[in-house]
């Protein structure tokens, strides 16, 4: 193991190991040390608005995102908690061979596992997650809501975002998500991208939701997309 991947797991949060030890995420160190400091900054700076995540997979960062909730603030999970859906023309080549693997029933999980989106009760395997973790899922404080975005994000007008968690792959998901968030997303506030870097329609999504939405800049593209708000919507 290299000298930076040392320091890096050393650096991680105690919870963040403990969910990664446990094989509940994807997200490598890298990955949550840097999910890790803008929730810091975020609470530091006092930006209003709930925690959300869009893709919750085995529930590991769902699990460290919402241990991290202070004050008034709540979490709040989407997934349809089981096969992921396919991709559209509008995703690239790399993601259909990805999405052409996982629909054969050769995709492999974590450690050798078994792949998530072949468990037929994944939504109560994560809830069991979150309970270990002693963070139970309420329904108020902390939720998870079953189904596609499309009928499951229902954003009001009143809802504030400060951080939102998007690990959902393809284009049509993560730009749905954009939409759907950035409008009620505190000023200061961050949406991370986890597949910036990994697939092509993701990162067709977000580049071309930046141009149309001038109101969200990209702080970093690296280890994965974090776009800011800089100013609140009109």
């Amino acid at each position: 193991m290299s000298a930076t991947k040392l320091v890096q797991r050393w650096m991680m949060p105690r919870l963040a190991k403990q969910v990664r030890a446990a094989k509940l995420t994807y997200l490598a160190n890298e990955r949550f040390l840097s999910l890790a400091r803008e929730i810091k900054r975020i609470k530091r700076d006092n930006v209003p608005g709930d925690f959300y995540e869009l893709g919750i997979a085995l529930g590991g960062s769902a699990i460290f995102i919402a241990g991290q909730l202070d004050g008034a603030r709540k979490f709040k999970g989407f997934d349809v908690f089981g096969m992921i859906p396919p991709p559209t023309e509008r995703d690239g080549e790399d993601t259909h061979v990805r999405y052409e693997t996982i629909a054969q029933g050769k995709s492999v999980g974590i450690g050798g596992d078994e792949y998530y989106g072949y468990v037929d009760n994944l939504y109560e395997k994560v809830l069991r997650s979150f309970s270990e973790f002693k963070i139970p899922v309420d329904g108020d404080r902390v939720s998870l809501h079953k189904g596609l975005f499309e009928n499951t994000l229902k954003i009001g007008a009143g809802d504030h975002i400060s951080l939102a968690h998007i690990d959902c792959d393809w284009f049509d998901p993560v730009y749905h998500c954009l939409s759907a968030i950035s409008p009620v997303l505190s000023p200061g506030g961050v949406i991370v991208v986890d597949d910036y870097n990994d697939f092509g329609g993701c990162r067709k999504a977000v580049d071309l939701y930046l141009e149309e939405d001038k109101s969200l800049s990209m702080k970093k593209s690296h280890p994965h997309a974090i776009l800011v708000k800089t100013y609140a919507a009109s």
